[in-house]
């Protein structure tokens, strides 16, 4: 009786199960020449799926190409970095730029309007007589500490609105902390008397000051009191007053006239001149300014007839 070969145990090929494919998996990377078992569908079927798995660089599922000892299959992704568009680029850089200069305009912007480093406390004034410096200090009080990019000629007209001295100022921002105020002030041609006081007026017949006394106001005195800015010949004889140089104006004593065509001055040295009407005053100026030159006659000259310019007259 012969002996008898131990049996070896059936291969079930038709299992597909984790175990299968795992065993097979490993015989392969182990190197161990063609398999012994296949499976069905054609040979090498894990290898393929193995294949597929490596090119696409996914990572296997849990549990696959693991053998009976807890092993697994190394597998390395590469990711590939790709350039930026160009476009987007540029939008990117634009956008940065924009949003940059946005936040240095406001802070530059928040600076000039909000900065104590800016607030005004020193008003220099010029060009004032009429009106005293310290009050147009106390006029324009009310814009001490106020940013100087806020103070604008507007501004320092209005606080002076009321004074009737000023026709105009004109205002110069000295940074940090300093404006200029130059002041254009109305010129007063003539006095008004009022009781014990006399009145300083412009052309307009508008009161712009006072005169401590008729001497210091050094300008003629127009006849009729206050009530001579409602007579109907008051702006010819203002009108007159306001072409003269004022070396001849301070010449003069008073002012008169009883129609619009027969304006009188008397100077201080008691001399008249007749002026007619208020027609070509420019040219009767300049004449009555060379009569005023010429040196003393003997007799002495009593009246200077400068109706008509072009051929004056002395008596």
């Amino acid at each position: 009786m012969g002996s008898r070969k131990p049996r070896r145990p059936a291969v079930d090929t038709g299992r597909t199960g984790p175990s299968a494919r795992s065993a097979d998996n490993v015989r392969r990377a182990g190197g161990h020449g063609s398999d012994s078992v296949r499976r069905p569908g054609g040979p090498h079927r894990g290898a393929e799926r193995s294949s597929f798995h490596g090119a696409t660089g996914a990572a296997p599922r849990s549990g696959a190409g693991t053998g009976g000892d807890g092993g697994s299959d190394a597998v390395t992704a590469t990711v590939l970095a790709f350039p930026e568009p160009p476009v987007r680029r540029r939008r990117r850089w634009v956008l940065t730029t924009v949003i940059s200069a946005v936040v240095i305009l406001g802070a530059f912007f928040a600076f000039l309007f909000f900065s104590p480093a800016l607030a005004l406390k020193t008003v220099t004034v010029q060009g004032n007589s009429l009106l005293t410096t310290d009050e147009v200090h106390r006029a324009l009080q009310p814009l001490m500490g106020k940013p100087l990019t806020t103070i604008s000629e507007d501004d320092v007209a209005a606080l002076l609105a009321d004074r009737p001295e000023v026709a105009g100022v004109d205002v110069v921002a000295e940074p940090p902390s300093e404006i200029v105020v130059t002041i254009a002030e109305r010129v007063p041609v003539a006095v008004l008397q009022s009781g014990d006081a006399f009145l300083l007026i412009d052309d307009e017949g508008r009161e712009i000051g006072t005169a401590a006394n008729r001497a210091e106001a050094r300008l003629p005195l127009i006849d009729g009191g206050t009530e001579a800015v409602n007579s109907a010949v008051f702006s010819t004889v203002t009108s007159v007053l306001s072409v003269l140089p004022e070396g001849v104006l301070t010449q003069l004593d008073h002012a008169s006239a009883s129609s619009v065509d027969s304006v009188q001055l008397q100077l201080l040295n008691g001399q008249q001149v007749f002026w007619g009407s208020a027609e070509s005053s420019v040219a009767k100026a300049r004449a009555l300014e060379a009569l005023l030159q010429m040196p003393p006659n003997d007799p002495p000259i009593k009246v200077f007839d400068v109706s008509t310019p072009t051929a004056p007259v002395t008596r």
